[in-house]
């Protein structure tokens, strides 16, 4: 297996991008291309000489316009990813880069679907009983009540090809659990799985998403944004203010050492960077897309999201499951 990563992508690149590669290479048993300026990567390869380059002479900034930039910059690291898996080369790519420039190139160069009117970024979420997808949390801010149907068709195939469950359960966020509840895209987006998807439960509320009540829970890509980046910075939030107050006091400083270990596992559980990427559902083609600020292990587990995508024939899965 060969893996394509855009060492250019991300507020930690490229040093950070080399090394978790490199973590990747040696954990995983896998060749990993590195595409990347060759005067920013060439001279860090002499520390990871399990990595091959792939020269590209072009890189789209985070604040550029995604669909403008991939179409001036065919020549752009995360081109030359997508190219390199269309021609295949490479089995899958990832990058850390601007996301909406990630899901442009992946549309221009992979392909959708055939049938699949939208890609959805998903992101797996901890919950009392282990773990949840959510999706979709930003590839698509305006949505119709057909793309919400399709996200939760792609979202219980990755539920069951990636993390086990054999009959997902597949709820809607809304405000309210009751069928009358949420906005006019949630209800006849209800309507609609009510009666065409086996396992679909319902609404669930936002306190239901860490409540084990669904395998999979969809949201059109506005609301599920908004969501995610809350729960990341609520965990943030707690867990520092956690860190600044218990050592306070004396009896503080005893109460931390004895829930340390605890604290730790917790902390383990839902730290983003455990959870690597999120492969964009419905592409022709795996195409992963990493947190902005990724650091090494963030990388090294994005990687491990997309060998795991590729050995489980993800969008063969998809495209069947679509076709139906």
């Amino acid at each position: 297996m060969r893996i394509a990563v855009d060492a250019m992508g991300g507020d930690n690149a490229p040093e950070q991008v080399l090394q978790g590669a490199t973590q990747a290479a040696n954990e995983m048993g896998i060749d990993i291309a590195i595409v990347g300026l060759p005067g920013s990567v060439q001279p860090l390869l002499d520390k990871h000489p399990k990595l091959v380059l792939v020269p590209c002479t072009q890189v789209i900034g985070m604040d550029e316009h995604p669909a403008q930039a991939v179409r001036s910059k065919p020549d752009s690291s995360m081109s030359v990813c997508a190219h390199l898996c269309k021609a295949g080369r490479a089995d899958g790519w990832i990058s850390a880069g601007n996301s909406g420039a990630i899901m442009a190139t992946a549309l221009f160069v992979q392909g959708r679907i055939r049938g699949v009117e939208r890609p959805a970024l998903g992101s797996v979420i901890p919950t009392r009983d282990g773990f949840a997808y959510f999706l979709d949390v930003g590839a698509n801010v305006d949505s119709k009540p057909e793309y919400l149907v399709q996200f939760a068709t792609m979202g219980a195939v990755y539920a069951r090809e990636m993390m086990g469950r054999p009959e997902p359960r597949v709820g809607l966020l809304s405000n309210g659990e009751e069928d009358g509840k949420g906005d006019e895209l949630v209800r006849e987006a209800g309507r609609r799985l009510k009666g065409t998807m086996r396992g679909f439960v319902g609404n669930v509320e936002p306190k239901d998403l860490y409540a084990s009540k669904a395998d999979v829970v969809v949201a059109d890509g506005f609301v599920g944004n908004v969501a995610i980046k809350m729960a990341e910075a609520t965990a943030e939030f707690l867990f520092r203010n956690l860190r600044d107050e218990i050592p306070r006091t004396t009896r503080g400083k005893l109460g931390g050492l004895l829930i340390r270990d605890g604290v730790r596992r917790l902390r383990a559980r839902i730290d983003w960077r455990e959870f690597g990427g999120a492969p964009l559902l419905g592409i022709d083609g795996v195409a992963v897309i990493a947190h902005g600020r990724s650091d090494a292990r963030a990388i090294k587990n994005a990687i491990r999201v997309t060998r795991e995508a590729v050995d489980n024939q993800l969008v063969g899965k998809i495209r069947a499951e679509v076709g139906k």
